[in-house]
């Protein structure tokens, strides 16, 4: 492993030099490639309890991971509450000067106004900088799939619940939509409450990789508008939220491929169990099919039990599929006609 990162250092500060001697476009279109490459070497999945230790001790791979003296790490960055931990890395794509190019939302083949469309490939998935479950970074695909552009909110969840006779979440007043509610994400939703709803829609609750893929386009952006943390583009806990707010209320936060609200407001229940991503090799007790996985992060999050920032496209949270709370919610997705 050690001799890959020597080579892959070698790529690394040539593709430094070209940041400065390129237009970011061109150094942004270098990128790709060497990242992808970087992750089938010092990234593999077998090596992931290995690198986890050489990123901060081998000079080769400390470079790029933590920053050398005359290296501004990638990966790294001030924390804007000014605690010296509670930033996360910076993609690698973070090197480039200037912000890259964002991926455009694709403009045809919707299944409606209300869905966006997700072409099938490669994509980047997972990370190797934070929490064990969340690595290692690998490249996963999806198949071409339709996915909502919004949460579903009270109003589409009254829909429902009027024409099947489902009982209405608990919090709702005499079984309506609580006051000004409407467009707000439906909460107090349990995984199969939420599945019922998508069947009875004619779609399907996504699964962990169509979400991801969805929220941080294949690049692999850390969040869904880009690798820059912004307090303002979504409705999060570290501005004092204190609820859901009206689904799309922050137009500059979509993902790449259009996608409201994919960070923050509401965590949205996905139809993948919570189990290891390939290759990894930590066990964690609290795998099983038993519990399924929540994206997304919320407006409440679980900031006050120090979980963490949970804004981050290939964050994981986990339940089992009857809980319901005031921050759970979803959307849906289709599958693409061949």
């Amino acid at each position: 492993m050690r001799v890959n990162c020597r080579y892959k250092s070698v790529y690394f500060f040539a593709f430094i030099l070209a940041c400065f001697f390129c237009s970011p476009a061109m150094a942004f279109e270098k990128l790709g490639p060497l990242r992808k490459d970087c992750q089938t070497t010092c990234h593999q999945a077998e090596h992931i309890l290995k690198a986890k230790n050489d990123k901060f001790t081998q000079a080769e791979c400390k470079a790029c991971h933590t920053g050398g003296k005359n290296i501004l790490s990638p990966f790294s960055t001030p924390n804007p509450a000014g605690g010296k931990n509670s930033l996360l890395l910076k993609s690698i794509i973070q090197a480039v000067p200037g912000s890259p190019p964002k991926e455009p939302a694709p403009k045809q083949k919707k299944a409606s106004s209300s869905m966006a469309f997700i072409p099938a490939g490669e994509f980047i998935m997972g990370s190797n900088e934070r929490w064990d479950d969340e690595a290692p970074e690998h490249m996963s695909s999806t198949g071409a799939f339709y996915i909502d552009l919004n949460e579903v909110t009270n109003a589409d969840y009254k829909k429902f619940t009027n024409s099947s006779e489902k009982i209405t979440p608990h919090h709702w007043p005499e079984g309506n939509i609580p006051k000004d509610k409407e467009n707000h994400p439906v909460v107090y939703v349990s995984w199969f409450d939420a599945s019922e709803y998508c069947a009875w829609a004619g779609k399907r609750l996504p699964t962990e990789q169509e979400w991801e893929k969805a929220a941080r386009g294949e690049v692999g952006l850390i969040y869904p508008w880009g690798n820059e943390w912004s307090l303002d583009k979504s409705n999060n806990p570290y501005k004092h939220s204190t609820g859901t707010e009206p689904v799309g209320s922050y137009p500059d936060g979509r993902s790449p491929y259009g996608l409201y609200d994919i960070s923050g407001n509401v965590w949205e229940w996905g139809d993948s169990y919570y189990l290891p991503h390939p290759g990894n090799p930590v066990t964690r007790a609290e795998y099983g099919k038993d519990k399924r996985v929540l994206k997304g992060g919320s407006w409440f999050d679980c900031l006050s039990y120090g979980c963490g920032l949970s804004a981050p496209t290939f964050n994981r949270s986990f339940f089992t599929p009857e809980v319901k709370n005031n921050s759970f919610g979803f959307r849906c997705a289709k599958t693409k006609d061949p």
